[in-house]
């Protein structure tokens, strides 16, 4: 295989674009790792001035991931952020005006490997979030698990997600008055083992805690579809029944999340590496959903309200896959 080098006349905008992404997929994949790493080595080596003082730290905050986190408009504003949104680049476009009054879920499809549209939509400051939504804050559901890695979670926390629970999901859907956007990636882990380029699988038809949520708040539903999500990377082929699958899923049982085996170009390369193609990114918020608030919702309830959702998430898909370049003839799976 001849390996296809990038020129070395690259404008310093695209180097800077590939240098912030760069750093966002190594805080993706090895950062909580890292910081573990540390944390351990301030104990072996008895550092106690300063792990002592961050555990009673860790004690006393530990809930905060599932009370609206800790977001940092600085951080949020860092350039390093603008560069990550064009390097793919990303697009928010809506399709609805939302009432402020109410809260809202946004149920994200599809996970991808990354879920690059979501943070570049959700957690920063350069996309077009705040001036096609004003009067919303949005937050972006990520699993518990990395809330507990120290010093990792500040930084995540930082950026703005919070914890995936239902005490996070409650609390922000309570908000009275309205204003707030739970962002949750419906199709989870499982999904990304499935996020192969031109794949349109979503795990959803049983995740129905979300419609049992939001029927318990009175929070409308909408459905968000980023095209463009599953082109980023590609993935060693794993289809269900193969031996790789049943390892990947079993993993994904033991440890919460999923391993897929993914690959795209490399920095000054194209041809291998863990880098993301540059392929455009384009969330689509859909319409609303009204929910009647029902404290008590009964099956039924839930199963109509999430008929509902998909067959308006389908609709969503439909009307705008021909503007990005999807045949007539592809649809949605649903699993």
């Amino acid at each position: 295989m001849k390996v296809e080098f990038a020129p070395l006349n690259i404008p310093l905008a695209r180097r800077l674009q590939t240098a912030a992404v760069l750093q966002w997929v190594f805080s993706f994949l090895m950062l909580a790792q890292v910081c573990v790493g540390i944390f351990v080595l301030l104990i072996i080596y008895n550092y106690w001035f300063l792990y002592i003082p961050y555990l009673t730290w860790f004690y006393f905050d530990c809930r905060t991931p599932e009370q609206g986190g800790r977001r940092s408009h600085w951080i949020r504003s860092w350039t390093v952020w603008r560069y990550f949104k064009d390097y793919f680049p990303i697009h928010l476009i809506k399709t609805s005006d939302l009432d402020p009054s109410h809260n809202y879920i946004f149920g994200f499809h599809p996970h991808g490997v990354l879920v690059a549209g979501a943070f570049g939509n959700f957690c920063t400051n350069y996309s077009d979030f705040k001036k096609l939504f004003p009067g919303f804050t949005a937050y972006l559901h990520v699993l518990s698990i990395w809330f507990w890695c120290p010093f990792f979670r500040e930084y995540l926390m930082s950026c703005g997600p919070v914890s995936v629970s239902k005490k996070s999901v409650s609390h922000l859907l309570s908000k009275e008055g309205g204003g707030n956007i739970s962002v949750i990636v419906l199709g989870g882990a499982e999904e990304s083992l499935d996020a192969h380029p031109g794949s349109f699988t979503l795990f959803i038809r049983q995740r129905k805690g979300f419609v049992k949520m939001a029927l318990t708040h009175g929070a409308y539903l909408v459905p968000v579809f980023s095209f463009g999500e599953n082109e980023l990377f590609k993935q060693v082929n794993n289809p269900e029944g193969s031996w790789l699958r049943a390892v990947q899923e079993k993993l994904q049982k033991i440890m919460g999340f999923a391993l897929p085996l993914f690959h795209a170009r490399g920095i000054f390369q194209y041809n291998f590496g863990l880098m993301p193609y540059r392929k455009p990114i384009h969330t689509v918020v859909g319409c609303p959903i009204p929910v009647h608030q029902t404290e008590n919702p009964t099956p039924e309830q839930i199963e109509e309200l999430h008929q509902t959702y998909m067959k308006e998430l389908q609709k969503l898909f439909d009307e705008h896959k021909g503007k990005y370049g999807i045949p007539e003839d592809k649809t949605l799976i649903f699993k």
